[in-house]
């Protein structure tokens, strides 16, 4: 369970991975990630936490750090309405779970929530929010922490045969 961050429309990579912070570590761009756009949440976000966005998230750039800042602030993951393709795709490659809004109550800003990965809900007092569930073969990748360790977990499996 994690705190609720309601962000807006068109949350750019620009926003997620400031270019001011891109040639520093990226445990330093992800403490700094969503500063112009949220500062509480650069200050604030924990573990657990996820964001509840709206439309076409992750638009811009395609830099992948946008994601990947995300996924080492250790959110259960993000929900939006609509997310930009690759954005997208590089959440679900670094293994950071990113679901569409099919329907439901909206959790407030700062609830209490849990992301059910495998019933694709959003859990919060308000009810549930459901999700565009992510195939089987995504989730056991994510589950992985992403597609590099998701496939050397296959390779090493392959063999051993």
């Amino acid at each position: 369970m994690g705190r609720v961050w309601r962000l807006g429309d068109n949350i750019d990579t620009d926003a997620l991975a400031p270019g001011r912070f891109m040639h520093r570590p990226i445990e330093e761009l992800a403490q700094n990630c969503l500063i112009d756009t949220a500062p509480d949440f650069a200050a604030q976000a924990a573990p657990g936490d996820v964001i509840v966005a709206g439309r076409n998230f992750g638009l811009g750039s395609s830099r992948e750090q946008a994601a990947q800042a995300l996924k080492m602030r250790g959110l259960q993951g993000v929900v939006a309405t609509s997310f930009a393709g690759l954005f997208h795709r590089n959440a679900i490659n670094l293994g950071l779970p990113v679901f569409t809004i099919v329907s439901g109550p909206l959790p407030e800003a700062g609830a209490e929530a849990t992301l059910d990965v495998d019933a694709a809900r959003l859990c919060h007092a308000g009810g549930d929010l459901v999700l565009e569930p992510i195939p089987d073969f995504l989730i056991e990748m994510i589950r992985d922490g992403g597609l590099v360790p998701h496939l050397e977990k296959r390779l090493a499996g392959e063999g051993r045969r």
